[in-house]
């Protein structure tokens, strides 16, 4: 067992006991979503938690994240089409804007007046745009490892990922063709995500110790696709955020720095942030760090105050 994966298992040790969750059904926008969330704290604004991935429910960042619910309620839920939230009707049209549009009315539809936003990967993507339409609601912005302001990166990923991988790992991913990933064809996107995901990595032994997950969602697929074959730009909308943000990078993340700093670059009140020796999952190689620095950025006064 190598150290990252004792510090880890330390910290987790180290751990109170994990809070119960409160599953919700919640109709929203047509769709009933599934909601979880821990107990309220009280004095602290909840914080929303959105997984990356585009093919997997909630559980990609649950328990992961289950240390933040020590000083705030977290709440966490399934998008559209995926976990155990409802399929949109007509779910070949799906986008991943639609997704942004989700996270305000969940907000309403929950009786929440003000919260904190955190995004990881994909996540990201969704929790800025989300914020991007509901300014006044988002006190605080924390996105992790989070995909770019525009699609520049994606072309290149699949290469970086194979300069990580060895052997047998290297050999599968190299087997794909990522031309078919234009096509919404789920099986196809999920084996390859499968195939992808010791990548995330920046330590091997560590990447061996977790289960890759299985997407299983169609509307994820379609949505993952379409960024594929028609790229995105999202500076347009995105350069009006004032909302206080916290852009949490990996260093060794598949994901190059330049992608985080694009993000810097075009939030208004941006701050960047690197973990050292650590890729795309900071809150499993590097809890102690990652957790650190959005509990200090989360209880940070405005300089108003």
């Amino acid at each position: 067992m190598n150290n990252t994966v004792q510090q880890y298992l330390a910290f987790r040790r180290a751990l109170p006991k994990r809070p119960p969750v409160e599953q919700l059904r919640v109709r929203v926008r047509g769709l009933e979503f599934a909601v979880y969330r821990t107990p309220h704290v009280t004095g602290a604004l909840p914080l929303l938690c959105i997984n990356g991935g585009l093919l997997f429910g909630h559980d990609l960042l649950w328990p992961a994240l289950a240390p933040l619910a020590a000083t705030r309620q977290l709440i966490f839920y399934d998008q559209r089409g995926r976990g155990s939230s409802s399929t949109p009707p007509g779910a070949v049209a799906s986008r991943i804007e639609f997704d942004a549009g989700d996270v305000p009315a969940l907000r309403s539809a929950l009786g929440i007046a003000r919260w904190d936003v955190l995004g990881h990967s994909w996540g990201g993507g969704i929790a800025m745009l989300a914020t991007a339409q509901d300014l006044a609601a988002v006190r605080r912005l924390v996105v992790v490892c989070a995909v770019g302001v525009t699609g520049e990166w994606l072309p290149d990923l699949h290469a970086r990922a194979l300069m990580r991988l060895e052997g047998a790992q290297r050999a599968e991913l190299a087997a794909f063709d990522t031309a078919r990933l234009v096509d919404p064809e789920l099986a196809y996107h999920a084996a390859y995500t499968r195939a992808f995901f010791p990548a995330y990595f920046a330590d091997r032994a560590f990447a061996a110790s977790v289960a890759a997950p299985t997407g299983t969602s169609v509307t994820g697929a379609v949505v993952a696709a379409r960024i594929r074959r028609h790229g995105y730009d999202w500076r347009a909308t995105l350069r009006d955020v004032t909302t206080p943000t916290l852009v949490l990078h990996g260093a060794a993340d598949i994901l190059p720095r330049s992608v985080a700093e694009g993000i810097a670059g075009t939030l208004r009140h941006a701050t960047l942030r690197s973990l050292e020796n650590v890729g795309h999952n900071p809150f499993w190689e590097a809890p102690q760090s990652f957790f650190t620095q959005v509990e200090t950025f989360l209880a940070e006064k405005p300089p108003d105050s």
